[in-house]
């Protein structure tokens, strides 16, 4: 098979133009969404903007949907599902974009603050598999809401601005460190050595406590926090706070040729198919655009893939478009088309050894397939039929898309698993397909800006044309 090209060299000055405003507008979202949540309010607002509807006025208002019509569900403030009904019954089937908007983080615990020594900490639980010792000494942003018993949601984004404070996970100093540097890599840091530094100061002439309370520097934090954003520390145990890498997403590389950002596993896959979707017109089948939480940790829960979200809201539609039979409703999962749309993991000629160069992904040479993810004999991978990536490659091919096909490092080295096995599960066609990443799963990750603006081409071009 021809090697792919980089495709640098193959873009006029109008494609160079498209790119460049298609990954600043990425970045942009990149910066707005540090969490799942920021990046559903991102996307529904979006989608407001192009026409879209809560499929829930929809139902009220009794309306049916016709070719054209736009209307988005979202599950929990966590997961959304976006469709654009085409010309052809919704029985014929679907062309659908999955990606996952949830990333390797930090959560807070429920009881998390606590004073010793006279520092104050957040007690954390890491969240998705990560590398631990990659994690400390950098600022970090505090993200997430605290849900009040009297309902109310106080929405926390902490180390974002010039003038927040940000935080930070301590490491030992490698004067001290001889113990702990002959450790393995996975023990150099213990989990429950992650906890967040949040605090110094005792609070001053603090009414209620005793000459003798030791608790001060606490005290200081849970003032402030009251005083700031009227949060007890009973709220702690109704909050979702995510702990994630402080700063805006960056140009990396003198010829900025690249992206170094915190969650672009997989929101680089998620963003470009947002972008996708909002872009196409008058197509013939039903597109839709799945932006999932929990991939993570196996799409488990309410808002993961396994939940019936999806199901559900394609059953909806079906009552609105058809007779609502449940039997049309599962040809028309069956009858779909899927690219679940995860990351691919890039080349690195620094660890050249853990990767077969023939079927790899590399920077600059576009969207990536992955026929089968999963482990050492392909277990736990949906594996896409020849027939369906045939179809998809003439698509691609029609639309001058660039793209090339890899596997996840060497055979029985590692691997992976995506939300492609779980749509499969309806006997719907699935592949995956998405961006190459290098440091996947490390607090900043390096995409390539040409890979990002073929995945966007790429995924329209699938909208549009795949039948």
């Amino acid at each position: 098979m021809e090697e792919k090209k980089n495709l640098w060299s193959s873009y006029d000055e109008a494609a160079k133009k498209e790119l460049h405003e298609i990954n600043e507008k990425y970045k942009a979202c990149l910066d707005a969404g540090k969490t799942e949540r920021e990046c559903v309010k991102l996307a529904v607002e979006m989608a407001k903007e192009a026409g879209y509807q809560d499929i829930k006025d929809v139902l009220k208002e009794g309306k049916s949907l016709k070719a054209g019509d736009k209307v988005y569900a979202v599950c929990m403030e966590k997961m959304l599902a976006m469709f654009r009904m085409g010309e052809e019954p919704l029985s014929n089937g679907m062309n659908i974009l999955g990606a996952h908007i949830d990333s390797p983080r930090i959560d807070v615990k429920q009881n998390p603050l606590y004073e010793s020594e006279g520092m104050a900490y957040l007690d954390t639980h890491y969240y998705g598999g990560i590398k631990k010792y990659q994690w400390v000494t950098g600022p970090m942003a505090l993200h997430g809401v605290v849900a009040k018993k009297d309902g109310s949601v106080e929405e926390i984004s902490i180390g974002e601005k010039e003038s927040d404070p940000v935080f930070v996970i301590t490491d030992l100093l490698v004067h001290l460190a001889a113990n702990q540097m002959s450790k393995k890599a996975s023990e150099v840091i213990e989990g429950e050595k992650l906890d967040l530094l949040i605090g110094n100061s005792p609070l001053d002439k603090a009414e209620g406590l005793d000459e003798e309370e030791k608790e001060t520097i606490k005290a200081n934090v849970l003032h402030i926090l009251k005083e700031n954003y009227g949060i007890e520390e009973e709220d702690f145990a109704s909050a979702e706070l995510e702990i994630v890498p402080a700063g805006k997403a960056r140009d990396c590389g003198f010829d900025r040729s690249m992206i170094l950002s915190y969650g672009q596993d997989d929101r680089v896959c998620a963003f470009t198919s947002l972008f996708a979707m909002l872009d196409v017109e008058n197509a013939k089948r039903t597109g839709c655009c799945l932006l999932v939480d929990k991939e993570e940790i196996g799409s488990v829960g309410a808002t993961g893939m396994h939940s019936r979200f999806f199901e559900d809201y394609v059953a909806e539609l079906m009552a609105l478009t058809e007779d609502g039979n449940p039997l049309k409703v599962r040809r028309a999962l069956r009858n779909s088309y899927m690219l679940s749309s995860d990351v691919s993991a890039a080349f690195d000629p620094l660890y050249a050894d853990a990767f077969e160069k023939k079927n790899t992904a590399y920077f600059g040479r576009g969207l990536v397939f992955n026929k089968f993810t999963g482990s050492r004999g392909k277990n736990n991978s949906n594996d896409a039929n020849a027939e369906y990536i045939a179809k998809v490659r003439q698509v691609l091919d029609n639309n001058e898309v660039g793209f090339q096909t890899a596997e996840m490092g060497r055979v029985d080295l590692g691997g992976g698993g995506t939300i492609a096995y779980i749509m499969a599960n309806y006997g719907m066609n699935v592949i995956d397909s998405g961006v190459a990443v290098l440091s996947m799963h490390a607090p900043y990750e390096v995409t390539s800006k040409a890979d990002i603006y073929e995945a966007y081409r790429g995924y329209k071009a699938f909208l549009k044309d795949i039948k």
